[in-house]
Formats: structure tokens, C-alpha cells, sequence
């Protein structure tokens, strides 16, 4: 997204420069930046387990009463995954859920390795998590699996610590299977 923001600003200057007339030297052309590298599938698995453990662990520390604790979140992920995250915070904040207890990873393997966009297969343990509203009552559903089969896509990004932000989770059946 970066990259728009400064060709937007590139060009609104460039505008600006011509409705008041003023002339120069040429704007010098946006760089964009170039996409980490890695030099095995292994070290692009490597890369996105770490980004996916990173984003775990700042979903275990969000706070739905304070949307300051949602901005660690929200730093690991790009596109629908960053859009959605967005959304169902907000609407969590707003009607003044709780969340208690803590996610673990239970399995992760890679599911097809690129160095532009890997996805990896995880069970996700969310046994000890429990979401109540405002009234105390429980909103997570009966029928909720302890153990969650998730897909996570992810976006080669070159401002990453890690060279990656998640892109897409949803959920998937199939091998490799988790324990409910």
C-alpha cells in the first residue's frame, strides 16, 4: 500500500507544480521496493512460520477494550486478512466483547511454498479462548472445534521483519488433520 500512497503523492505534486507554473527538473520515478528473497523453499517456510507465530502471539495480547492492543495485529497482516481483522475488531470493541485465554499452535507444515506467496496448513488450539459479551454470556458457538484447520496465504513484503504479512486465513478440511 505504501507504494500507492507515494506514487498518489508523486502525482498530486507533480499537479500542483503545473497548475502554479512551476518547472524544474523532472520528479525522479517511485522506487518500489523489491520483494525479499530467500534461498530455499525451507528459509521462506522459515520466514512465514515466523510470521504467522508473531501474528499468534499479538492476537494473544489484544485487549477488546482497548483498540491500542489491535495495532500488533493489524502489523501482520495485509489485503482481506488485514481488512477483515479490521472489521471484526471493530465490531468486538464496539459491542463490548471480552476475550480470555490463549491460542497455541498446535501444527504447522507448509501447504505450497513460493518465495512471493507461501501458504502454510495450521491447527490452531483456541480450547482455552473464550469470547462473552457485554452481558457475560458466551458468544463463541457450541459447535466450535478445539482445535481450528486454518490456511494461511501470504504476501511477500519487502517492509516485513519477517519478509511476509498474511494475506488470507480461512478455514480448510483435509490433510493434515487436527485433533479436535
Amino acid at each position: 500500500m505504501l507504494p500507492r500512497i507515494v506514487s498518489g503523492l508523486v502525482a498530486l505534486l507533480l499537479v500542483g507544480a503545473m497548475v502554479t507554473g512551476c518547472s524544474g527538473q523532472p520528479a525522479p520515478e517511485p522506487s518500489t521496493p523489491s520483494a525479499p528473497t530467500f534461498a530455499s523453499d525451507e528459509e521462506a517456510f522459515a520466514a512465514a512460520e515466523e510470521t504467522y507465530r508473531a501474528y499468534v502471539d499479538a492476537l494473544n495480547q489484544v485487549d477488546l477494550n482497548d483498540p491500542a492492543t489491535f495495532e500488533p495485529v493489524f502489523a501482520w497482516t495485509t489485503g482481506e486478512a488485514n481488512s477483515g481483522a479490521r472489521k471484526e475488531f471493530s465490531e468486538m470493541h464496539a459491542n463490548a466483547w471480552t476475550v480470555t485465554g490463549e491460542t497455541r499452535i498446535a501444527l504447522v507444515v507448509p501447504f505450497e511454498m513460493s518465495e512471493s506467496a507461501p501458504s502454510l496448513d495450521v491447527c490452531l488450539d483456541v480450547s482455552d479462548v473464550t469470547v462473552v459479551d457485554s452481558d457475560g454470556l458466551s458468544v463463541v458457538s457450541p459447535d466450535r472445534r478445539n482445535v481450528q484447520s486454518m490456511r494461511i496465504v501470504f504476501d511477500a513484503v519487502s517492509g516485513s521483519p519477517t519478509g511476509f504479512l498474511i494475506a488470507d486465513i480461512d478455514g480448510r478440511e483435509g490433510q493434515p488433520e487436527c485433533d479436535s
